[in-house]
């Protein structure tokens, strides 16, 4: 990607996100898009992100790829890795060399070096004292990630923070509370749309999630929408 295309890609994901401030949008379609734009603008091999639900525990609601989910759902199930931390604390954190991680992670660390990822960044999703998830950059290779990328990241996130929260974060927190989980709920029903697909196609789970993706925007409808209707039976691709 030359820089002329690299900084037209960042101001588009930038106006992308900014629309969340004006119009109606799909949640679970603006996050993926999120990490999808730090997957190829930023030269990440993966990208995910974790929103906290009502009761506060992390939960995977976007991901680029099957391999940096599990990643993400072993730092879940044992409560400790990059990811969780950068939630617990609010602060962004750097693993240059996931073989080096603290024993505590030792899950996350064997689920990461077996997906052949060698390092990762885990920015929080934050507004003020409220941190709502996290962004989470993962790269084949060992080393730090380069600054300006980092910081790109972060501007990502704090520009998709401020377009959920919308300034309700402290007038309406019921609002808010109801806005996330109808995303994790509707990613639940996106991980059965995606089986349902490559059952019937006989294709990989990737590719599933391509072809779901590739019909919404083809008909204008929203992602969800399109998942709801393949797991009732009521839609076909």
């Amino acid at each position: 990607m030359n820089q002329m295309t690299r900084e037209a890609r960042l101001l588009q994901t930038f106006a992308t996100l900014a629309d969340t401030l004006v119009d109606d949008y799909d949640l679970v379609e603006l996050l993926q898009f999120l990490v999808d734009t730090c997957r190829d603008v930023l030269d990440m091999s993966a990208a995910g992100i974790l929103l906290a639900d009502a009761r506060g525990q992390l939960e995977v609601v976007a991901s680029t790829s099957e391999a940096s989910m599990l990643v993400e759902m072993m730092q879940l199930s044992a409560q400790a890795g990059p990811c969780v931390e950068s939630f617990r604390t609010g602060h962004a954190i750097a693993v240059p060399d996931i073989a080096a991680s603290p024993p505590e992670w030792t899950q996350f660390r064997d689920s990461a070096l077996s997906q052949g990822f060698g390092s990762v960044d885990a920015l929080p999703l934050r507004l003020r004292d409220v941190t709502i998830g996290t962004l989470n950059l993962m790269r084949a290779t060992v080393g730090p990630a380069p600054a300006e990328d980092v910081v790109a990241a972060q501007a990502f996130a704090d520009v998709a923070t401020i377009g959920i929260l919308h300034e309700r974060s402290l007038r309406e927190s019921e609002l808010i509370t109801s806005q996330l989980q109808a995303a994790l709920n509707s990613r639940v029903i996106i991980e059965q749309a995606k089986g349902v697909i490559s059952q019937v196609r006989g294709i990989p789970i990737d590719e599933a999630f391509d072809l779901m993706r590739e019909y919404a925007r083809a008909h204008q409808m929203r992602l969800s929408l399109v998942a709801s209707s393949l797991v009732e039976r009521t839609l076909s691709l």
